[in-house]
């Protein structure tokens, strides 16, 4: 390889997340040598990179919307509540009441399940319609406009639930966290739909250029002509959706709405993803790619914690190093050195 491939190699920003991962399925490997294997049972595939992949479909729609945010500048640490608040709608919504038909017992939907999942992202939306009003209209700092809604939305969910965790009864509706298309789980088909409309808006129209100058200089964006306050408002928007999705896969996957733990903490690991990933938390440059990397490490290493048995009392601190280790080699100023020490004893060699 040529020093300068090699430099350029190393400066991507997708390098060293792909090198995390890899080195973490490595490690998984060498403990449990069934880790990628995969088999099929009743026409679904199930093993250890079936159940990280699905596990990581709500973190992965979370964090896709907390990229965009983080591009202009911002941060979102209202999602975990947003998640509880969509959870609690779409759980008291949907119910499941026990009725005989042709003296069989069965569970029916309280309301339409197309309805209760609007209802769902309808809160969820609002969510998002809020904290762009307060960050792009009433001009507060991204973190104390969310914070807001990060200590109320718990409430208000607790509020919807009444206190209790809502048991939801009707199977239809479990599909979309457990159920199976082709043998694949649904949520990753949800992850993919969410990404290639994504991507297409990104990278087949000018809004990604908008949101990098955004992110860059929001008073120069402005001059050129950007609507700066509709973009920031809108992806404010668009990251309390895709909460609303993630709440509709957690609480399918747990059959129930736990208003006190539903997405607890979610932002932060949302936040890690885009950090992980390689986009920058001072806004501009973002990568959606990335985004899915990082969560997938994420998701990788509390496999690994779990499957090696690490006590609980410590499996957040073996985390938390591994999570500060990918983000020091991360850094620029690192990559550069390792940059330049590589091309130099290549020279020297």
């Amino acid at each position: 390889m040529k020093p300068d491939t090699f430099r350029n190699l190393i400066r991507n920003p997708l390098f060293w997340p792909c090198v995390t991962l890899t080195l973490l399925c490595a490690v998984n490997f060498y403990f449990n040598r069934g880790f990628f294997d995969i088999e099929i049972k009743d026409g679904h595939l199930y093993g250890s990179v079936i159940d990280i992949l699905n596990r990581a479909a709500p973190l992965m729609l979370i964090a896709m919307g907390m990229t965009l945010v983080i591009a202009t500048r911002g941060i979102d640490i209202s999602v975990g509540a947003t998640v509880a608040i969509a959870g609690a709608v779409a759980a008291a919504m949907i119910g499941g009441s026990l009725v005989i038909k042709d003296g069989v017992q069965t569970y029916v939907s309280n309301v339409p399940m197309p309805l209760a999942i609007a209802g769902a992202l309808g809160v969820a939306l609002l969510c998002g319609l809020w904290n762009g009003l307060l960050v792009a209209g009433a001009g507060m700092q991204p973190i104390v406009a969310t914070l807001i809604l990060m200590v109320a939305g718990r409430g208000i969910a607790q509020l919807i639930t009444e206190g209790q965790i809502v048991t939801v009864y009707y199977e239809p509706f479990f599909f979309f966290g457990n159920g199976f298309l082709f043998g694949i789980p649904f949520s990753l088909y949800i992850v993919a739909v969410v990404l290639i409309i994504l991507l297409l808006l990104i990278h087949r129209t000018a809004l990604g250029l908008f949101i990098e100058a955004v992110g860059v200089n929001p008073v120069a964006s402005r001059f050129s002509g950007i609507q700066a306050r509709t973009l920031v408002f809108s992806v404010y928007a668009f990251c309390a959706v895709t909460a609303g999705i993630a709440a509709l896969i957690i609480t399918s996957n747990v059959k129930s709405a736990d208003a006190n733990n539903a997405g607890l903490l979610m932002e932060l690991d949302a936040i890690l993803a885009v950090a992980l990933g390689g986009t920058s938390l001072a806004g501009g440059r973002f990568h959606m790619i990335g985004t899915l990397i990082g969560a997938l490490i994420i998701q990788t290493l509390t496999y690994a914690i779990y499957s090696l048995g690490v006590p609980p009392e410590i499996n957040m601190v073996v985390k938390a190093l591994v999570v500060f280790g990918v983000c020091v080699i991360q850094s620029p100023a690192l990559r550069e050195i390792l940059a330049k020490h590589a091309f130099r004893t290549r020279e020297v060699a």
